[in-house]
């Protein structure tokens, strides 16, 4: 008899919605370039258009302003990179660029580049709470104090924790100083508003059910951009190559099936409060993460100390539950999540951090394999120590 398998993981990947499949399939039917002008060209214009709109609904933003890329990396790159160029050739200079340090791999490795490579450009790093809240306080400080124009980068929730950022604050600040704002929103779409006043959002397929391969950046009208990617002129020339129609389709087809999903959130939070209730049952001493701050409803962040986190999420995947040992990004890596380190985690205990991350196709069963597994190993766990 084959196993039942349990996917608590969904930060990493959503499993694929069957609207978003069934019209990825209407798609590859269409066949056409969408830049085509004849029958099959101007269906495939037509579905990506249909998907602009969609994407634009969820994101609280306006569909003009939607770009579609590879990816939420994709879409992080191009801001960052597309904002400080096109501010070199406007004559308004960026030379402050503050990121916060829970931000993802694609914002830090990117503005550690823009760094090496753009004269001038002075990097800053902006605190969090032990919660993993950016400090609003530092925040305002360093704005205050510097010179030069500067582009904020703080994202909208953590992928590894789930701590929601308090951004309409940090917009406000931004604004007050004349700067720029990039929000990462990967993790936030379709778990909760994210019509931020932001100048760039960063988005992903993927993280709602949508395809890999597929994301969006939105450009707030009149933020500064220049093309990083250029050739045929698609994407209203902010992003050139042939559109992944199929994707984008998927990517449409699974916002509008995220949107007015309030009573699914109230069940995936419902999920989570009572993972985390059973495992503090099983475990009082143990570690959650951002516990105290505002947290996706989804997504729960915590440590067993003394069981490493590879040990445990291998041993749970010969239970057939799937979690991650922190973002999916950093798979194989035994290094300690930076983003806990930057909460005062200390390596020891982040070295244990799994998270477990639920999502649309989530049930009670998911959370009672999770826990009977858990149960078994820190029993093993307990035996071995007191052997």
């Amino acid at each position: 008899m084959s196993q039942t398998m349990h996917y608590l993981d969904h930060n990493a990947t959503s499993p694929l919605r069957p609207e978003a499949r069934a019209q990825m399939e209407r798609a590859l039917a269409v066949g056409g370039n969408p830049s085509s002008v004849h029958g099959a060209g101007r269906a495939a214009r037509s579905m990506v258009e249909q998907a602009r709109e969609q994407v634009a609904e969820l994101a609280g933003a306006r569909a003009p302003d939607v770009v579609f890329t590879s990816g939420g990396t994709e879409a992080n790159a191009l801001a960052l990179w597309g904002a400080i160029h096109a501010a070199l050739e406007a004559g308004r200079r960026i030379t402050r660029l503050f990121v916060s340090a829970i931000e993802h791999d694609s914002v830090l490795a990117n503005a550690a580049a823009l760094a090496e490579r753009v004269s001038g450009l002075r990097i800053e790093t902006v605190a969090v709470t032990g919660d993993g809240v950016v400090d609003l306080d530092a925040l305002r400080v360093q704005l205050r104090e510097g010179k030069g124009r500067a582009l904020v980068a703080v994202m909208a929730a953590n992928n590894e924790t789930g701590v929601v950022q308090p951004i309409a604050e940090v917009s406000k600040l931004a604004k007050e100083a004349d700067a720029l704002l990039l929000v990462d929103a990967v993790q936030a779409l379709g778990k909760g508003a994210v019509d931020f006043a932001a100048d760039y959002l960063s988005f992903s397929a993927h993280k709602i059910g949508g395809p890999q391969g597929v994301g969006a950046l939105v450009l707030r009208e009149g933020a500064p951009f220049a093309a990083q990617i250029l050739g045929g002129g698609q994407e209203r020339g902010m992003r050139a190559g042939t559109e992944n129609v199929a994707g984008i389709a998927g990517f449409g087809a699974a916002a509008s099936a995220s949107r007015g999903n309030t009573m699914d959130m109230t069940r995936m939070a419902a999920l989570r409060d009572r993972f985390e209730s059973e495992l503090r049952r099983m475990v009082p001493d143990v570690t959650i993460f951002g516990w105290n701050a505002a947290r996706l409803a989804n997504t729960s962040n915590f440590a067993l100390a003394g069981v490493a986190a590879e040990t445990a999420v291998m041993a749970l995947d010969l239970d057939g539950v799937m979690v991650s040992s922190g973002a999916a990004c950093s798979s194989g890596k035994v290094r300690p999540s930076y983003v806990l380190k930057a909460m005062g985690v200390s390596d020891e205990l982040a070295r244990c951090a799994l998270r477990v991350s639920f999502g649309w196709n989530s049930a009670e069963s998911d959370v009672d394999a999770a826990i009977a597994s858990l149960a078994k190993l820190t029993a093993r766990v307990q035996a071995r120590e007191a052997a």
